[in-house]
């Protein structure tokens, strides 16, 4: 048995909640959640070499998926699509709680890419400081950001 592709499986298993919640947070449209997920497993198997083995394993796996993420949404921007829809729903939750979770990942998913991302971490209860490490910022510019954000989100309308 090839012990990379055990790894890597490992790797992905233990990891699936925080990948399909960071592409989750990149899209609305279940399809496009699944390609993405897909597209971020094909990314950590490329990135599986480069991988240091002694550092944050969470980290790397948050920061490709969401650098796919955002790249992925930059190639969609230039190309046009067509989006076929359906009037009903079969999916579509009708109590309150789902609703705000609903009406929660609409707001989000107004957001620039970059505080989608810190969103997303602070939302996973992950420190100031390991987000400001896994973006490349301070932990003051964390807080910063983060203040902002949720005034932004407060001012967005319930569309």
């Amino acid at each position: 048995m090839d012990v990379r592709k055990d790894e890597f499986e490992k790797l992905a298993r233990e990891n699936k909640d925080t990948i399909y919640t960071v592409c989750y947070m990149f899209s609305k449209d279940r399809d496009e959640v699944a390609d993405l997920y897909q597209e971020t497993l094909i990314n950590l198997w490329k990135g599986m070499p480069q991988m240091k083995r002694d550092g944050n394993v969470r980290g790397w796996v948050y920061r490709v998926a969401l650098n796919t993420c955002i790249s992925m949404g930059r190639k969609k921007k230039s190309r046009p699509t067509v989006r076929l829809t359906m009037d009903v729903d079969p999916f579509e939750p009708s109590d309150e709680r789902t609703t705000q979770v609903g009406m929660l990942h609409r707001r989000i998913s107004k957001l620039q890419p970059f505080d989608r991302a810190i969103v997303l971490l602070w939302l996973e209860n992950i420190s100031y400081d390991e987000i400001g490490k896994m973006l490349g910022i301070s932990t003051a510019n964390v807080s910063v950001r983060l203040v902002r954000i949720r005034e932004q989100l407060k001012k967005m309308s319930n569309d």
